[in-house]
């Protein structure tokens, strides 16, 4: 027989039942053979006659009190059988929220994420389990959701420049007048077009593996980190202006260098003519925190979380061309998340984006 926790929990409701009701036909017994209370009290003796004397049991008593041992265990075997049923039954009905939320879960794959257990009943520790449930199916939709957007928009984006490259090449070769001249011209838009899959390809790699967690630990400035990321921008463009305080944290170094750089290209990318980028570093609340802030177009409130997604741009959901890849801040996003840091966006009433990130402490 399967041993179920409805088996288990009907027999333990019957054993603990059976130790109590040994220990109260025992104790009795005991009370009844060695009653420490006073009897009634003896007939009083004539006047002039012999004093009563007081007799040990007989052979009657001793009948009496055997009997009520047998009839008592007899009764204890009865009531230990009822209790073994009335456990079954109750312990079926406790832990029947469990099998219905044991058939709903089974129902639950990836495909059908949208179930949900929604227990109802009292709010006792059975309904508990099942809203934490429901919140980690929340999760889990929301992540699979997330996933399959990704996957579509990643092979989207890889597969664009591939059918150019092709269309390119084929082209090429189709002309029979086609000279050295136009050959190379088609080569040197098939290597740009390779820059750009690098690029598109070296970003997904470093967002899965900001998704994974850290695998590498070290000390680290943000301040020196940040200085590095300006110093390595072209001259051109919006003037930038720094605040680099010392800021030490420790965490993966090299992502780190990554959200630097890509708040800074983000910066700089989306701005305006004439337009300017702030960047600092400081310990708050005794935390390493990087803040970068921009000029640019006036961004609404609302669609700040569209940025955050990979593959999303403001202007027209999806990116659709340009010199950006869309991954940007969701790199960011995801540093930030591996460094159990905070990331704070607010767009400046002016045009423009003022990001804040916060790492966790040093040697936390």
């Amino acid at each position: 027989m399967r041993r179920t926790v409805r088996l288990r929990l009907a027999l333990l409701y019957s054993g603990l039942f059976l130790v109590a009701g040994a220990l109260l036909v025992a104790l009795i017994y005991v009370l009844v053979e060695f009653s420490p209370f006073p009897g009634p009290p003896a007939a009083p003796a004539p006047p002039g006659g012999p004093v009563p004397s007081v007799r040990a049991p007989g052979p009657e008593q001793t009948d009496h009190l055997r009997r009520l041992l047998v009839n008592s265990l007899i009764a204890l075997v009865v009531m230990a059988f009822a209790a073994t049923l009335l456990g079954w039954h109750m312990a079926g009905r406790v832990l029947r929220p469990l099998g219905e939320m044991t058939a709903t879960v089974r129902r639950i794959t990836a495909d059908r994420l949208d179930r949900r257990l929604a227990a109802s009943g009292p709010d006792d520790e059975l309904k508990e389990l099942a809203d934490t449930f429901d919140e980690l199916l929340d999760r889990l939709e929301a992540a699979f959701t997330a996933q399959r957007r990704f996957v579509a928009n990643a092979s989207h984006e890889l597969r664009t420049p591939l059918t150019l490259q092709r269309a390119m090449a084929e082209v090429a070769l189709a002309d029979p007048a086609a000279d050295t001249e136009s050959l190379r011209k088609v080569l040197e838009r098939v290597l740009v077009a390779g820059r750009n899959q690098e690029r598109l390809i070296e970003a997904l790699l470093t967002l899965a593996r900001s998704q994974q967690g850290l695998q590498h630990r070290q000390s680290f400035d943000l301040a020196e980190i940040a200085g590095q990321a300006i110093g390595h921008r072209d001259d051109q463009g919006p003037r930038v202006e720094s605040v680099l305080r010392q800021a030490p944290g420790h965490g993966d170094r090299a992502l780190v260098e990554r959200l630097a750089g890509n708040l800074l290209d983000n910066a700089l990318r989306h701005n305006v003519p004439g337009g300017w980028v702030r960047v600092e570093t400081a310990v708050r609340y005794g935390r390493p925190t990087l803040r970068v802030s921009n000029s640019g177009p006036v961004i609404p409130a609302d669609r700040l979380p569209v940025l955050l997604q990979p593959f999303q741009r403001l202007e027209a959901g999806r990116k659709a061309g340009g010199e950006g890849l869309g991954l940007g801040l969701s790199i960011v996003a995801a540093i930030v998340e591996a460094h159990r840091g905070t990331l704070e966006i607010r767009p400046l009433p002016a045009g423009g984006l003022d990001v804040s990130v916060t790492l966790d402490r040093p040697g936390a």
